[in-house]
């Protein structure tokens, strides 16, 4: 199963309405904050819900401001481990 990172860069207030609304359409994908300063997230999607979750960011960028950006470096190769790892 191959996961893709698909990155970007809202408002902070804004956040939560994408995690609810990609996360309410069940194994498309989760959202992860990368950077709660610069308001940077990533949507985590399978393969097979990648045209899916493309199209409901497409949808949102109707209602907010979102624009989709490159993998930012300084968030290094392991970073959702060291997240989770944080998390626990």
């Amino acid at each position: 199963m191959t996961l893709h990172e698909i990155y970007f860069t809202l408002r902070p207030e804004d956040i939560a309405y994408v995690k609810f609304v990609l996360e309410s359409y069940d194994g498309v994908g989760i959202i992860r904050t990368v950077d709660r300063k610069q308001a940077v997230i990533v949507a985590l999607v399978v393969e097979d819900f990648l045209a899916t979750a493309r199209a409901l960011f497409a949808a949102l960028k109707n209602e907010i401001d979102i624009a989709e950006i490159s993998r930012p470096a300084e968030i290094g190769d392991d970073w959702l481990m060291q997240e989770l790892a944080t998390e626990d």
